[in-house]
């Protein structure tokens, strides 16, 4: 296991390099966001999603949520329609928000679901990866076991079965909003720490 500190208002580039090397190589990392510390894989790697339902000690039944970049990456992974303007007023931010997702998602991510929950965190660090390589968003902590906000606190939950720790300070420590895009009006499946308004 390897642990790396970056600036989260200032990432270092070659560290930042050394982290999509590890993602490319099937890696699972942890990473900060908005919110809590995520467990990041490659989403188009099978064999790194299943190392992160190992490593949580999670159902195959239960999906992972994606962590992308920016909202045109969107559409790489799932259909928007009309529903991008509406979309902008809350990512960045801390909800995930649930879509159908496109064909090349495995459904091994998705749970054999036809939809995909999409996070684009207020966090620089995540951000930078995930606009070289989308990654698995789900909080980094053993099912069922409370969600750490601190490096350490993974460590002693989740030993040396990460690749790659980023330590990027101390989290929010709270959940995304997550709201299903897919119904009419938009559903609201949990309350996070901001409030949801369309």
């Amino acid at each position: 296991m390897e642990i790396i500190r970056l600036n989260p208002q200032n990432p270092e580039e070659s560290k930042i390099r050394r982290v999509i090397k590890v993602l490319k190589n099937d890696g699972v990392i942890v990473y900060p966001t908005d919110t809590v510390y995520g467990l990041g894989a490659n989403i188009y790697s099978e064999k790194a999603i299943k190392k992160v339902f190992k490593i949580k000690g999670r159902g195959y039944h239960k999906p992972l949520s994606v962590c992308l970049s920016e909202i045109g990456d969107i559409e790489k992974i799932a259909y928007l329609n009309q529903k991008e303007e509406e979309i902008k007023k809350f990512l960045p931010g801390p909800f995930t928000i649930i879509l159908k997702k496109k064909e090349l998602i495995s459904t091994l991510l998705t749970s054999g679901s036809d939809k995909i929950g999409i996070r684009i965190p207020e966090n620089q660090i995540c951000r930078l990866i995930t606009s070289q390589i989308p990654i698995t968003s789900t909080s980094a902590n053993l099912s069922g076991k409370p969600v750490p906000n601190s490096v350490d606190e993974i460590i002693n939950q989740l030993g040396d079965s990460i690749d790659l720790i980023i330590d990027g300070g101390q989290v929010q420590g709270a959940p995304s909003s997550v709201i299903d895009w897919t119904t009419k009006p938009p559903k609201i499946i949990r309350k996070g720490t901001k409030e949801f308004k369309i």
